[in-house]
């Protein structure tokens, strides 16, 4: 079994490097993000023998030493798909088979809408990152919510946010009506104030402006068996910002804080200037530091009393064992999901096990 399962991983790894990567990145990024996703679900049930292989080949069991218990949940291990990729719930038990201990669907916002004007993603390949302006793209909240219906035991997580219409004084309505909808189809909840892509969003980032967000979330957790609620920050807050919003959380008791969101920083790229002029938010390599960094800040700062998703920048096995010892309980990837091809998931998990034997 054990030697069916390498030449397995060998024949991805080949098809992936010389055949698939090559082809996916000569095509516009989102036409191939929209092929992915239907051909994932097309051929769902492929993903589903190959769940059923590792399921059985492990006899049923999540190896022990990536199992984790993080505000009251358990994850079968503490690699995640960060929100972005399944927007709107179509392909997450699809996702789940490729080693994802748990997935982050949306931003989702009551209304549907279409986004920015397209183009609005691009690779910056000499950088190992990409730009997007997508702008909170999504079904709505009730057709996402309806898809998770039939989600059984896999960890979800909601992102919500609010519509590009929405005035921000009457932004927390928005969050509060995703927050309903969602309620009983989701794990854990990532309040999103913190994307580049709709105009003025991250000034909700601001203590007064978020505990106008959280207040309701909070209030409407309280009449219920409460779910846990994290708060997902901008890498571009000076460290300041940050601790001002770690002793918030701490007051309202807020579960966790994901770090960080995308960047509009431009520091030091390696692309053309035609792409690094392109506005929007940036992921990948040139994340990596900064996103480490916060991490070590919020986890020293919270005196270890905060749970961080880490996120940004993980292109590598090493990057995310350096988030894991810096401080955070679980990470999510994205941008380095999309560099490394279907197996990256499942190669992380393998180091961290090394790691800890």
């Amino acid at each position: 079994m054990i030697f069916y399962k390498e030449l397995f991983h060998k024949i991805e790894k080949i098809l992936w490097s010389i055949f698939l990567k090559p082809f996916f990145f000569s095509i516009d990024p989102e036409k191939v993000h929209h092929f992915v996703v239907g051909a994932m679900k097309l051929f769902s049930p492929i993903f589903y023998l190959r769940k059923s292989f590792y399921h059985f080949k492990s006899g049923g069991k999540n190896h022990p030493l990536l199992e984790k218990e993080v505000f009251g949940i358990k994850f079968p291990n503490p690699v995640g798909l960060a929100a972005g990729f399944d927007k709107n719930a179509e392909v997450y038990k699809q996702m789940s088979s490729l080693g994802f201990g748990f997935i982050e669907i949306g931003t989702v916002t009551p209304v549907s809408q279409d986004g920015n004007p397209k183009k609005r993603i691009f690779r910056l390949v000499d950088d190992n990152a990409l730009i997007n302006r997508l702008g909170f793209n999504n079904d709505g909240v009730n057709r996402v919510a309806a898809r998770l219906r039939s989600k059984g035991n896999i960890i979800i997580g909601g992102n919500i946010g609010k519509n590009k219409f929405t005035p921000n004084e009457k932004a927390k309505d928005d969050y509060l009506i995703c927050f309903k909808a969602l309620y009983d189809h989701v794990d854990y909840f990532a309040v999103n104030v913190s994307s580049p892509n709709t105009p003025n969003l991250r000034d909700l980032q601001n203590i007064n402006e978020l505990r106008e967000i959280l207040y309701p979330l909070i209030e409407e957790n309280n009449k219920r068996d409460t779910k846990p609620i994290l708060i997902k920050i901008s890498p571009d807050l000076n460290d300041d910002d940050i601790k001002k919003i770690v002793d918030m959380g701490l007051d309202l008791k807020i579960d966790g804080i994901i770090t960080s969101n995308t960047t509009i920083s431009r520091n030091k790229l390696k692309s053309k200037e035609k792409l690094t002029s392109e506005i929007g938010g940036l992921s990948g390599e040139p994340l990596t530091m900064r996103s480490t960094e916060i991490i070590k800040l919020i986890h020293e700062y919270s005196k270890k009393k905060l749970p961080i998703i880490g996120v940004g920048g993980i292109m590598s096995t090493q990057d995310a064992i350096e988030k894991l010892n810096a401080g955070a309980s679980l990470i999510q990837l994205y941008t380095g999901f999309i560099y490394n091809g279907p197996s990256f998931a499942r190669n992380i998990n393998k180091e961290i096990i090394k790691s800890l034997n």
